[in-house]
């Protein structure tokens, strides 16, 4: 795969972190994906290939729980949302994930929502 531009390079790294990324039923895979005005993550399982919970800055839920300088897009945003995530998993029963950052470095809001969800009681 030739990269010649950023989302290609973006892609190539996800599909190196997917050969050793794997989501179980007992340790599902935490995704996230950045926009450049909103976050969205969702729990995997991939081995029977479903979606256990997502969350998204794009849901009434989660911009309810954005004050101050909170946004959809910037870290504080972020930080909510993976609180949100977290308590969802919690809720289900999942207390063990595996992060994947979806090619995107673990920096800024990646970092974000990664520490909220630990804090919250996730354990990756």
């Amino acid at each position: 795969m030739k990269i010649n531009t950023t989302k290609d390079r973006r892609t190539r790294i996800a599909l190196r972190q997917r050969k050793r990324i794997a989501g179980t039923a007992e340790r599902p895979r935490l995704r996230v994906f950045r926009s450049v005005s909103h976050i969205y993550a969702q729990v995997i399982d991939d081995m029977t290939g479903t979606t256990i919970a997502s969350a998204a800055s794009t849901e009434p839920a989660v911009r309810g729980t954005l004050t101050g300088g909170a946004r959809p897009g910037n870290k504080a945003g972020a930080q909510a949302l993976g609180k949100t995530i977290a308590e969802r998993l919690i809720a289900k029963g999942i207390k063990r994930v595996v992060f994947d950052r979806g090619g995107f470095l673990y920096h800024g809001r990646i970092r974000a929502v990664a520490e909220a969800a630990r804090e919250a009681g996730l354990e990756f």
